[in-house]
């Protein structure tokens, strides 16, 4: 211990002793050394404060913040949408549109194409909603569009979309789909499929007649009454829509399974469009065979021949 220290603990010990002796008690010398030492010992000893260090979190990562379209972008939107996002409200149908596949455009040919389609989900759809390019050839339209009104469920809202068939002749396809204001992105029906414009660019002062085709030939097949066995025949309705990209006239029948393929007609259109027939039946009595595996099938037969798919059908009486 270095002599200072020394000689300031026994000049405390000193008048210790001394101001008890002036007090009229008698000191334990002893007793109050160790006292004094002590007292002094603890005002050297250094104090330690240990305190517990409020909890650090750990450091978090900025959360990707999508991209938003108050502006037009300059590259095409490409995510689904955010895992928080309303997604019951992303589901629609597709219920009808103009302008058939594969119609011919000169080039620089303007032309306006309208998809109606059905709102599926329990919500509203405002014009916070988009329309929005989602793949294939831009065709001189923007990147997107505002939900041109507000849409409740269950009701059809046409949205139209102003195109301008490329300078260059070939076959382009625009494809496009709806967005919810958190950026989820959906199509129509069950496999969220986009609905596009499908469109040929050629010269028209040198298309001949060849040049037309029929696009689709779709066949639905309808049973009247829908249920049971009564009366006592069911009748089964084939509804043919035949589509052109272009003024055709053509010749068609329609197949059956039992092997009558009687029903032959002919049809025409004026320009690219619709050609629609309904008048064909297949009835079936109570004693027919009840299975799934009858069919009728569309088979195109002039100005070239061709096949689509048979169209299967059921009859039952539970």
């Amino acid at each position: 211990m270095p002599k200072n220290k020394t000689h300031k603990i026994f000049a405390l010990l000193f008048a210790a002793v001394f101001w008890l002796t002036a007090c009229g008690e008698k000191p334990n010398p002893e007793i109050a050394i160790q006292t004094s030492v002590a007292e002094t010992v603890a005002a050297q000893t250094p104090v330690v404060i240990t305190q517990t260090p409020a909890d650090t979190p750990f450091p978090t990562k900025t959360p990707f913040a999508a991209p938003t379209f108050d502006s037009a972008p300059t590259m095409p939107p490409t995510a689904s949408g955010l895992v928080d996002g309303k997604f019951e409200c992303a589901k629609a149908s597709l219920q009808d549109e103009t302008v058939v596949d594969g119609k011919i455009f000169k080039a620089g040919e303007q032309f306006v194409k309208t998809w109606y389609v059905k709102n599926e989900s329990p919500c509203v759809w405002d014009e916070t909603y988009r329309i929005i390019y989602w793949d294939g050839d831009l065709l001189g339209g923007a990147y997107y569009y505002p939900m041109p009104q507000a849409v409740a469920p269950g009701q059809t809202v046409p949205i139209t979309v102003l195109f301008t068939a490329p300078s260059a002749p070939g076959k382009y396809r625009s494809s496009w789909k709806l967005q919810t204001p958190d950026k989820i992105s959906y199509g129509a029906g069950m496999y969220d499929a986009a609905f596009y414009a499908d469109i040929v660019v050629a010269d028209l002062t040198t298309t001949t007649a060849l040049a037309y085709d029929i696009v689709a030939a779709d066949l639905t097949i309808t049973r009247e009454p829908a249920y049971g066995c009564e009366p006592a025949n069911m009748v089964y309705t084939a509804r043919v829509v035949i589509s052109t990209n272009g003024p055709l006239k053509f010749k068609y029948q329609i197949r059956q399974q039992d092997g009558n393929n009687s029903y032959k007609r002919e049809g025409e259109t004026n320009e690219s469009g619709k050609f629609t027939d309904s008048k064909h039946t297949w009835m079936l009595g109570r004693a027919a065979d009840q299975n799934n595996t009858r069919w009728m099938q569309i088979v195109i037969t002039e100005p070239f021949y061709r096949e689509y798919p048979p169209v299967y059908f059921e009859f039952y009486c539970p």
